[in-house]
Formats: structure tokens, sequence, C-alpha cells
């Protein structure tokens, strides 16, 4: 495969090159090596060749010390045997320092000239040993180029003390080099960009790049940390493969991959054609970027703890914290080092959704998600998938991951990267490091999905169901994988996910929905005539209802701010408001319907109602419920009932009170919503839903009824009769619920990286009841929010007559309807003037003392 040099005449060599460029580019013309091959072939012809320049040069001084006390060295990447068809030769000539300098100069003459004259790039230096190593303390790059030394010619003792002395100077000097190096990458990465998603990227310097791949192989070397080594091997070899195509086709010294190259290299590496080269070129950078970072993280760590001083370690191991302290995220998950990992107690092989849940918790608390913790619980479910359709718990922590935000990224970008994703929605693997080749767009097809979903998350306080929204966001360019229409092949793969996640039929159809028009309300407002009645009317026709409009507005806003810098602007804005105003107006109709109890109450709930009608007091039960299927939410109806969620039904009964001059209607005592919600948080209940409504079984007076499903934070849930008597103690004011839930918030504040989440909004829903004001409350969910909300209410003097509660992922979205004193809905200044006061209570991080 490889020719090596024969030659009776050293000096000849030196001078005319021998027969190495013939070889040379016999090599480079021949198809039969693959790329390691002919990288390897490569780098032994040019070995040969300047052994026998070394020879050759020393032959006139073969009686001197030069000649004993020399040897040539190949470090960097030629020092790794991978050579490209113009990569730099990275030479060193040690010498002993017993020769002269006049002749070290006239021996480096002789060696560096011939390759100069062949039009090879060269980076050499002569050094001694001592001095190499003194470079390598000055410079970083010199010193991992010295991690790489092979030895070349002449005396292999001198290459084999140097190679000693770089790797004793490197472990000894890493936790202090391993910073500088870090800073270095993560320079390269501002200046060059991620390589997954560039469309002309820099093979090298890119994050994700050659540059990175070297720089895991120094973390090795120091023996402190090690990457993830699934894959990455090959995906190394990928792009050193891609970069000799690049050199080949274009006989240039370049690791730039234009787009006018980018055809003929995917010739050259026998790929359909340059998208499938990107995609190729996208997965092997992923596969290096985030095996750095991973390293990266655990780098840190290892350096944290050597930081702490012996003796302070060794308490710390007495205590049982010498891994830190473990911090509860979510049941199963807890915080560890900066990461969100599974806890002792967890138990993946009995726990379908511990995955996403801890995914979730990661993304709400700002952790990335342990490499372990996503194998351990991929192992223990091997075989066993989620089921489909998927149980509610999944599909509320997907959503609540969706919601997170920015760190929702990195959370998912792990997940892929361990094959997560594809497992969970099939489809996905179609659009996987799928280029767009529109200059407007930043992303690849799957990360521009996620970054519509972040974008999503910032505008769930303008939508009534934010779970549709961000799976909608999720989904809208999933047809991309498919030909034709992305829009109309979306709108089928849309439904089927929908439905494989869980969602009932009504939501599965407003999903699709929305991925089949989500170009139709930022198309229609560009390009035409928004005061022809028929233009609006056809977006009214295609959209359907007033909720979906929402949602789609939400949508269009989102994929425009993350598809890049120059897909939206305030006149585009503009144009798709003043659209929809236009569609809004069209498409409305009478008030919502008020949406209180029509149910016949059920034998459970008329015995806890007697209960209370015979005690006086409050009468609770916790009813465990088998997991039901979504029903669906009429998008547009503010009080609709979203899917169930998981969890467990709690009952609460309390005598209520009526109205005066309202015979017929009922309020909730003053005191008694924000109490039962502030003993739930005090008990790590998570409310995902709630109802409140009257009953009067016995004709003896209403009694209300608090219909509450709520799961347990951690472990499981309270006993029944120690939330009873909590709930007395908040009622007659002996228990300090304020109090004891602001303790808390600060204590979780202080070791909280929680997500910025976007503010509360408090709206009062116009239209929406007669005979109530509809006060609206949507915010991120949060320990104590429905107590705080309570007491707002309370202190603002208005009687709750129902609420209706739902928990989506993440976000609360809540409507109370509420009269004043006399039972009638309240003016429209105070109704506002309500809505501020709750709102500004939910601004404040803790409850009120």
């Amino acid at each position: 495969m490889t020719e090596r040099v024969e030659t009776a005449d050293p000096a000849a060599t030196a001078r005319t090159g021998g027969d190495y460029p013939a070889a040379r580019l016999r090599l480079l013309q021949d198809d039969t090596p693959t790329g390691p091959d002919r990288r390897a072939a490569l780098a032994h012809l040019t070995d040969d060749w300047l052994a026998a320049l070394l020879a050759g040069a020393l032959a006139p001084a073969s009686r001197g010390p030069a000649a004993t006390g020399t040897a040539l060295v190949a470090v960097g990447g030629y020092g790794r045997g991978e050579l490209s068809p113009r990569s730099d030769l990275d030479l060193v000539l040690l010498h002993d320092g017993r020769a002269a300098s006049a002749a070290l100069a006239a021996l480096a003459d002789r060696l560096w000239y011939p390759v100069w004259d062949l039009g090879l790039d060269l980076d050499h230096s002569v050094r001694t040993p001592a001095e190499a190593r003194r470079a390598a303390r000055d410079d970083l790059k010199v010193q991992l180029g010295l991690l790489d030394a092979r030895h070349l010619a002449g005396d292999p003792e001198l290459t084999a003390a140097v190679r000693t002395a770089a790797y004793a100077d490197w472990r000894e000097s890493a936790p202090r080099r391993l910073a500088e190096l870090r800073e270095l990458c993560q320079e390269r990465a501002a200046r060059h960009g991620e390589l997954q998603y560039l469309l002309e990227p820099d093979l090298k310097e890119a994050h994700g790049g050659l540059r990175d791949a070297t720089a895991l192989r120094a973390i090795a070397a120091s023996w402190l940390a090690d990457a993830p080594r699934d894959g990455l091997e090959a995906a190394r070899t990928a792009l050193l493969d891609t970069r000799d195509a690049l050199h080949r086709t274009t006989g240039r010294a370049t690791d730039r991959l234009s787009l006018q190259d980018q055809d003929q290299v995917a010739g050259a590496l026998g790929l359909l054609d340059a998208d499938a080269l990107l995609r190729r070129t996208y997965e092997s950078a992923r596969t290096i970027a985030y095996a750095a970072d991973v390293t990266w993280r655990e780098v840190g760590r290892v350096l944290r703890a050597r930081s702490v001083k012996p003796a302070l370690r060794g308490l710390l191991a007495g205590r049982g914290g010498a891994r830190g302290e473990r911090s509860p995220l979510a049941d199963g998950v807890v915080e560890l080092d900066g990461e969100a990992v599974l806890a002792r107690t967890a138990r993946p092989e009995r726990d379908p959704a511990l995955l996403l849940r801890a995914a979730a918790a990661a993304a709400q608390a700002g952790l990335p998600l342990a490499t372990h913790a996503i194998r351990r619980c991929t192992a223990a479910r091997a075989g066993a998938p989620l089921a489909v359709p998927w149980p509610a718990e999944a599909r509320e922590q997907l959503v609540t991951l969706l919601g997170a935000g920015a760190p929702t990224v990195p959370v998912w970008e792990a997940l892929e990267a361990e094959g997560v994703i594809a497992g969970l929605l099939p489809d996905w693997e179609r659009v996987r490091c799928r280029p767009q080749r529109n200059p407007v767009h930043t992303w690849t097809v799957d990360r521009h999905l996620v970054e519509t979903a972040v974008r999503a998350a910032a505008l769930t306080r303008r939508v009534h169901r934010p779970d549709l929204l961000l799976v909608a966001a999720l989904l809208h360019d999933i047809g991309k994988g498919w030909p034709g229409d992305h829009a109309v092949a979306g709108e089928t793969i849309a439904r089927d996910m929908a439905t494989r996640l869980g969602f009932g039929p009504g939501d599965t159809e407003v999903i699709a929905a929305l991925v089949r028009h989500h170009l139709l309300l930022v198309e229609t407002a560009t390009r035409r005539d928004l005061d022809d009645p028929e233009t609006v009317g056809a977006v009214a026709e295609a959209v359907g209802s007033q909720g979906t409009l929402e949602l789609l507005h939400a949508l269009t806003e989102a994929d425009a701010l993350a598809t890049g810098p120059a897909a939206w602007s305030s006149w585009r804005a503009g144009l798709v408001a003043g659209l929809v105003r236009r569609v809004a107006d069209r498409l409305a109709g009478g008030p919502a319907p008020d949406p209180r109890e029509t149910d016949a109450p059920t034998a459970e709930q008329e015995r806890l109602a007697v209960e209370a009608q015979r005690t006086g007091g409050p009468a609770l039960t916790l009813c465990p419920r088998p997991e039901a299927g979504s029903t669906d939410a009429a998008a547009d109806d503010p009080g609709a009932t979203a899917p169930e969620p998981v969890g467990v039904e709690l009952l609460i009964a309390v005598p209520a009170r009526p109205l005066p001059g309202h015979h017929s209607a009922t309020a909730v005592p003053p005191g008694v919503l924000p109490a039962s919600a502030g003993v739930l948080a005090l008990h790590r209940l998570t409310v995902r839903s709630a109802e409140l409504r009257t009953l009067d079984p016995l004709g003896r007076g209403p009694v209300l009824l608090l219909s509450w499903r709520v799961a347990a934070e951690y472990g499981s849930l309270p006993e029944a009769a120690r939330l009873r008597a909590d709930l007395v103690r908040a009622l007659d004011g002996s228990l300090d619920i304020a109090a004891r839930l602001a303790e808390r918030e600060r204590a979780y504040a202080r070791r909280s990286r929680a997500v910025l989440a976007p503010p509360p909004s408090v709206t009062v829903a116009a239209g929406s009841s007669r005979t109530a004001t509809v006060i609206e409350v949507r915010a991120q969910d949060a320990h104590g929010l429905l107590h705080r909300i309570g007491r707002a209410l309370d202190a603002a003097g208005v009687s709750v007559r129902s609420a209706h509660i739902s928990t989506l992922g993440a976000n609360a979205v809540d409507a109370f309807y509420v009269t004043d004193p006399d039972g009638t809905p309240l003016p429209d200044p105070t109704a506002h003037a309500v809505a501020e006061a709750v709102e500004s209570a939910l601004h404040d991080p803790t409850p009120a003392p």
C-alpha cells in the first residue's frame, strides 16, 4: 500500500527528495485505501522520507556530536500518524546540546529546505529536551503537541526522554492547565461557532470539531477524567475523512467545508449529496461536542473536590458528605455535585416515567442531566418501552421539560446523544441533524424544533393551553423529513405523535391543525390584503376557533424567533397581530358558559358533605384513582377541563356560607382556600388540578367541596388524618402556614438554580360568565402558589364561588369565579384592581408572613 524509500545516496535524497513526491502523488490519487488507511500510509511514507533526509543531512558530519546526539520527532497530528493530503508537518529536531550552534543550524537547513521545496507547510523547532520542556511550560499548545510526540529517526532515547517528561509535567500541572485549555476551547467556540449547526463549518476549529477531539485526548492523558467513548472515535474518523476529501477535491489546505465544495466532497466520500454530507458531519460533531461537555463537567467536579483542604475532605467523608450534598428535585431525582442524578431509592425498572421526570426536573432546575442517570434508566427499561398511548405522567413530564426554556436544550441534547429521543418519538430520526439551506435558518431542523419550544415557553402566559402550544412547537416542522409540503406531511405525523403521547381526539386535532397551519398567519399577513373580508374569512375557516387562533398566534411568533434574527421584526409582528384581531372578531360569539358543577355528586362526595354538616368542621379523604384517559378542553374556554393529570383525588368538605340575598349561591368561607392549599404545600403535595363546588345533601346548609388531584412531590402520600389535623389547625390559626412556607421558600432559594420563567399574568376574562367575574391566573407552578392566590383574594374582600385549577407541565392555568360580598359580579374597576393585587402577590418570591 505504501512505498518505502530505498536510497543509496542520502545526500542526493536530501537535495531532491528522492521518489517521495511521485510516491506521494500516486498514493493520493489511489482510491483503494480508505481514509484512515490512506492517512496512515501517507504518514508512513513521509516517515521514511524524513528519516532518509536526516541520514543524508548527518552524512557530512557523521563523526561529530550531531551525528549521535540528535533525533527527529513528529508532534501534533503528524505525531498521531494522521496526515491529510495538505496537512502541516509538525517536527522537532532534538539534540543533546553538545553540537555547536552553527552545525545545528546547518543540519536544520538540510532538513527543512527539502520540505519547503516540495511546497509542504512546515511547523518546526530545534530544541534540547530541557528546552522542549521549558517551551511546553510556557506554551500550552507546545505541551499538547508533545503529548503526541513520535520518534522518526536519530537517537530514540532523546525522544523517549521528551515523551516521558511531557506526560509527567502534564499530569502534574493538569489541575492548573486544564482551566487554561478549557478557556481556549471556549474562545474557539465563540469565534467559530458550533460545527453541528453551521452551513459552512470549520471541521477543525468549531465546537465539536477536531480540536475538541484532541482536547479530550489531553484530558484523558491527565488521568483526571475521561470522555464517554461510545461513538467518539468513529465521529473523529468521519471528520478526518471529510477533511481528507476536502483537501483532495480542492487541492488546498483548508478546514472550512464551503458550500461550493460540498457536492464534490460528498461524491468523493461516496455520499448521496451535500445534505447527506452535512448530516453525517453534524452527527459526528454532535457526538464530539456532547463528549466534550460531559468531560468538562467531570473535570470541574474533580478540580473542585481537589480544592477542598485535606482535613476538611476527611471531615466531610466522616460525615458521609464526601460526594456532596444531595438535594431533592423530584420523586426519585436529586441534585448532586451540580447535576441531576437518580436518588438512591429510585427504581427505574418499576418507574416508566422516571427518565422523563429526571429530565424535566433537571431542566426546571437549570442543571445538566447526568449521563449515568440516563444510561441507568435506559438499561433498566431495555425491552420495556413506554406504553402507547403514554401514561399521563410521562406526557406531563415531557410538557414540563419543554416548558423550562433555555435549560431544555442541554437536557434534550443529552437525551438525544444517548438515543432516548429516537426511542420516544420514532419520527424524530428523520429530522435529526437535517440541515436547512435557507440562510434565514440558524439551526438544523431538530434543533430548530427544540428552540421553538424554548421560545414558546416564554409565551405560555398568553394561551389557555400551554401544553398544546409546547407540543405543537416541538412538532411543527416534523414533516421536513418527508417529501412534499412539510406542513401537510407534518399534520399527519403530528396527529399520530399526539395520539402516541396520550392526548385525546380533540386535543390531537388542535395540535394537528397548528402544525398544518403554522405558516398561515405570517404568510397571509405579509402577502395578502388584510382589508379583504375574503382573506380574513379564509383564515377564520382554517383556524376554526378562538382558542386555536390564540395558540397559532403564539406558535407563529415562537417559530419566527427560533428561525433567526431576520425572520421576525416589529413590522411582521404588527401585521400578524392585526390579522389575528380581525380573525378573532370574525370568530367571536357569545360568552363562554359558566363551567360550574353539572355532574351529580358521587357517594363519597355526599358522605363527606354529610360528615362536614354533622361536625361543623372539615372532613377529608384520599381516593386513589386509576389513571384516566385525556378529556379534551375547549381551547377557547378559560375554564375548560384540561387532560386529566396524574395523582390521586383528595376530597375536602367544609361548611360553606350562603351569599346574602342569593339563597341558591354559596361562597368559599374566608381562609379556607389558602389554608387548604397551604396544608397541601407543607406536605409536599403537588396540585395537578382542582375544582370547587357546593353540595347540600341533607338540606341542612351548603357544604363546600374541594376536589384536588394531587401527587406526592417525593416519596409516598401523607396520611389523611395528618392532613385533616393540620387543616383544622390552619383554619383556627394555630398553624402559621404563611411563616412555614416562607421558611421553606428561603431554604429553596439558597440552593435553587431555578430557571427564569415568564412572569405571572393575572387578567379579567371579560364575558366568560354572566353571574360572576372570572379572574384568570397563569403562572409558573411553584410551592405555595395557590396559597398566595387564596390569601390575595381573601385580602381583596371578594367571595370565591368556584375555581377551576389546572397544572399543565410546569404551568398553572387557574380560573376563579368571584363576586362581591352581595353575590354580584364585580364592577370593572374593582375586578381589575383585584387582578392587580393577585399579580402583585405572585411577584413576591415568598409568602407574606
